[in-house]
């Protein structure tokens, strides 16, 4: 029988140098550095490029596909395991303790912190010398691997859409996405982007800017208005609320990030500010959109959906601009299997006061966990290589790549009971929980490739 843990473990001083100066990169999607080889902008050419270097010095193959991803591949045969990981990260706010961009490690707490850490270089990473252990060690036999990371992840995928629709990449015979929690993830809600958009005179406000993306919980929102004593006068007495005043006219609502699959995590700054903003100056159309999202499960616009599975829906209110009188707001919705996504939003649409345009749809995602068989040999990998047999697979509100390769699901790389924050302050992984993943799914891999 073979020990993956003796097998990896002299591995571990090298995957963690790799991933230190991976996250060093900054690889946030930047349109201003977009050419033709490099769609996502130089911060993800670069991360691929460093990726390029190592993998063909360990002997794999390697293939760039146009830009939008990096392969990284191994092994003859029929049967083809797949692994998809990303190379993008979502924009950083102020507020860290240490430079996001740093990789600084924390001998104390034993730990990394950087943008990326686990979200998702830091998986990506571990199942890259996993691989490697495997193919070093003989073990990659009878079948072949192939190890995809992603440029644009967090804006949608576009680059596994480009991998499979246009490039026209085989699909895995099982594959598995390092983007989620151990032990693993069987089903993922749907999601729908969608936004508000139109003409919206608004008295007294000049401008808003909150958020950056739509999958993250608002946690900066500024306004700038006139009559600012007027505003001035209803934050002193409200002194619940958390504000600074950048200048004379201008103010920032301060709230707390978290991802857009779990907004109830957070405190959303934008939604607080059209609360504020619609009572201080007679607004009734931000007022009313406040209220709308004031519980992020869609109640108060009686567009709540539930199941045992998936548990309910969420709305999350990404990004939110209005300047020279248009307004528009970006929302991330995320729905369980019992929910027809077109019915929640056209009653959206009902209580709205501006038009509401869809911008992308991603369907739910199930497989079921008693039945399928690849699902049932990586949870069984995961208890032999853990002992742990109280968490039990679960469905999760997030979306992965699962839902962009055939016969794939996530699987880790968070243990039960961690939290990293991800697209949050101070995202971080314990160098602990890194070390442990490089050996589970080095006999995921395996696993998979000889699963009869």
């Amino acid at each position: 029988m073979i020990n993956f843990k003796e097998m990896c473990k002299p591995y571990e001083k090298e995957a963690l140098n790799t991933l230190q100066r991976d996250v060093q990169i900054n690889s946030v999607y930047d349109p201003k550095t977009i050419t033709k080889d490099m769609p996502y902008g130089k911060g993800v050419h670069d991360c691929f490029e460093f990726l390029k270097k190592i993998a063909l010095k360990d002997g794999f193959n390697v293939d760039l596909c146009d830009g939008h991803c990096i392969e990284i591949s191994c092994g003859e045969g029929e049967k083809l395991i797949g692994i998809f990981a990303h190379q993008d990260v979502v924009p950083v706010t102020p507020g860290w303790k240490h430079d996001p961009f740093s990789g600084y490690i924390d001998e104390n707490e034993n730990r990394m912190y950087s943008r990326g850490t686990s979200d998702d270089k830091g998986p990506g990473i571990a199942a890259y010398f996993a691989l490697k252990a495997l193919k070093d060690n003989g073990l990659v036999k009878d079948y072949r691997v192939k190890l995809v990371f992603g440029g644009d992840e967090e804006r949608g995928s576009s680059c596994l859409e480009y991998y499979f629709g246009t490039l026209k990449k085989e699909d895995p015979t099982y594959g598995f996405t390092p983007d989620a929690d151990f032990p693993l993830i069987y089903g993922e809600k749907g999601i729908v982007n969608y936004k508000y958009s139109g003409n919206l005179p608004l008295n007294n406000v000049i401008s808003i800017k909150a958020g950056t993306v739509f999958n993250v919980v608002i946690d900066s929102a500024i306004v700038k208005v006139e009559q600012p004593e007027k505003l001035e006068n209803y934050l002193i007495e409200h002194k619940e609320i958390n504000y600074k005043r950048l200048s004379n006219d201008e103010f920032e609502f301060i709230g707390k990030a978290a991802h857009g699959s779990t907004p109830e995590l957070g405190f959303n700054s934008g939604v607080q500010a059209l609360d504020v903003l619609g009572k201080v100056y007679n607004n009734p159309s931000l007022s009313l959109l406040a209220k709308e999202y004031e519980k992020p499960n869609g109640e108060n616009m009686n567009a709540r959906y539930w199941s045992k599975d998936m548990g309910e829906t969420t709305y999350n209110v990404g990004v939110i601009s209005y300047e020279n009188g248009k307004f528009e707001m970006v929302v991330n919705f995320r729905h369980p299997e019992t929910c027809n996504p077109d019915e929640a939003v056209e009653k959206v649409q009902k209580v709205s006061p501006l038009p509401v345009y869809v911008m992308s749809k991603s369907p739910y995602l199930y497989y079921n966990p008693e039945t399928t068989e690849f699902i049932k040999e990586l949870y069984k990998v995961y208890v032999e290589e853990t002992g742990d047999t109280v968490h039990k697979p679960m469905a999760i509100g997030g979306g992965t790549y699962a839902k962009e390769a055939k016969n794939t699901i996530a699987f880790g790389s968070c243990f039960p009971g961690k939290v990293d924050h991800i697209h949050e302050i101070d995202e971080k992984i314990d160098l602990e929980d890194f070390f442990n993943s490089i050996p589970i799914y080095a006999h995921a891999i395996y696993a998979l490739g000889n699963l009869k």
